[in-house]
């Protein structure tokens, strides 16, 4: 290894930062269906995204033509506080699985928030300051979003309403207290405080919530109050612009010494990290310029794209968002009280759902238990202890290069090391006391989930 020429982490200089977002929408020949009016089953247009939205977010939400957007210099300041990321060789986990790949991995947990989340989190909190609101409301489910939204608030002065799936609240109090910290009010999700909340308590009595349902309660919360909008964490299309500057640097890292990669390896819940990840290397697949292979790994107890249907769903369980089109198992699906590896959500992101559909992105499911094992492997041969969602990527990542090992193929794998799992203890607790548990949904308990969509294809 001593003789290697790639060094173990490739650092850009400051000035390499990326001072633009890449939208891949405006090299898709087939762009991402519209978001739709549920009462009228047309296109959303901008006043009306601009009820729930703030304004400059809604522009890029609908911006399908414009591929680089400019960084605000103000979130370019934001960002040097912790980008450009590392790109690190994974030299001892080459050594240890004994395979000709070469490994990387894009770090996105050297922040206080622990993930890539404060990307998209600072950008959205400075739009809304600039509007001049009050606060925003978001949800949350394993806790990264909602704690990166509420550091990104109290940097720019603004109130944050966070709604959190009420089974991470109670496994992730840790999580939960950080947010408080930095000034957020946390409501364990579905609630009382909202009526949504209570229908939904009403319908699935105990139930221990679903992203699907913070996200109701969070929407319903910024529309009933004055100076207020909700922002997302994951699935829109500007969330997915935010974080293009994870695959930005990790392109210009590997620019930088030469390397091509041929697997391109990213965890998927909404979509958010995947598709940051991916999107200047899928820019180039779309343009004809360079050819890769990409997977999307999601787990086997919500697995979206592998075993949802591509249909026009709505956003949230009580059914006040704008309907999507995307890979979904239903807006009532709730994933079992027992899946604690985080990558919650019932559909997909449209960007990536289409690139799906495609056939442009492969996808995959992994069980739990694996995911951890992954996790237990990647902290004691790397030395970082991976968020659960992190470590669905590190289990195809090992995977992919245990194939290179059979195979004797040198192929070049990188993917996305999302954060950090210092706040997911209660999981890994239950891994390590062999209580937790796989749970995979019927082929009886999709369908019925997903026959209560609208059935707009």
């Amino acid at each position: 290894m001593a003789n290697e020429k790639i060094p173990y982490k490739i650092y850009l200089e400051e000035k390499e930062m990326p001072t633009t977002w890449y939208n891949v929408r405006a090299d898709m020949k087939q762009k991402p269906a519209p978001l739709l009016n549920p009462g009228t089953g047309k296109p959303m247009t901008a006043e009306e995204l601009s009820h729930v939205f703030c304004d400059e977010l809604v522009a890029q939400e609908l911006n399908n033509t414009d591929r680089y957007i400019p960084i605000p210099e103000e979130i370019r300041t934001f960002y040097k506080m912790y980008r450009p990321s590392p790109l690190v060789r994974a030299y001892c986990l080459e050594e240890k699985l004994g395979t000709p790949a070469k490994i990387y991995y894009k770090f996105e947990g050297n922040n206080t928030s622990g993930s890539h989340k404060l990307n998209s989190a600072i950008a959205q909190a400075y739009y809304a300051k600039k509007q001049g609101l009050k606060g925003v409301t978001t949800e949350t489910g394993a806790g990264q979003w909602g704690t990166a939204l509420s550091m990104a608030c109290s940097y720019f002065g603004l109130d944050c309403k966070v709604y959190m799936v009420k089974v991470s609240y109670e496994q992730k109090p840790f999580r939960r207290e950080v947010m408080r910290t930095y000034g957020a009010s946390v409501t364990p999700s579905p609630s009382t405080e909202t009526e949504v909340g209570k229908k939904i308590l009403a319908e699935f009595p105990g139930t221990t919530g679903s992203l699907g349902c913070a996200i109701s309660e969070a929407v319903e919360a910024a529309v009933t109050r004055d100076g207020y909008r909700y922002v997302l964490g994951s699935v829109l299309s500007q969330v997915l612009l935010h974080q293009s500057v994870i695959g930005m640097e990790t392109k210009a890292a590997l620019d930088k010494y030469g390397i091509k990669p041929d697997i391109i390896i990213g965890c998927a819940g909404g979509g958010s990290n995947l598709g940051g990840l991916i999107a200047p290397f899928m820019g180039e697949k779309l343009r004809g310029e360079a050819d890769y292979r990409f997977i999307a790994v999601e787990p086997a107890s919500c697995p979206s794209l592998t075993r949802g249907k591509y249909v026009y769903d709505f956003c949230d369980t009580g059914k006040v968002c704008p309907l999507a089109k995307m890979y979904t198992l239903g807006s009532g699906f709730i994933p079992a009280p027992n899946h604690a590896g985080g990558l919650r959500y019932h559909g997909m992101s449209s960007i990536l759902s289409e690139l799906y559909d495609e056939g442009l992105l492969e996808a995959t499911s992994v069980k739990q238990t694996d995911v951890f094992k992954a996790a237990e492997y990647f902290a004691r041969v790397e030395g970082i202890l991976p968020a659960p969602e992190s470590s669905h990527a590190i289990r195809a990542a090992i995977d992919e290069a245990l194939k290179c090992k059979e195979t004797g193929e040198e192929k070049t794998i990188v993917f996305g090391l999302t954060g950090t799992g210092y706040f997911d203890m209660v999981a890994y607790e239950q891994f390590h006391n062999g209580t937790m548990t796989d749970y995979i949904p019927t082929d009886k308990e999709i369908a019925e989930s997903i026959a209560k969509t609208p059935g707009i294809q």
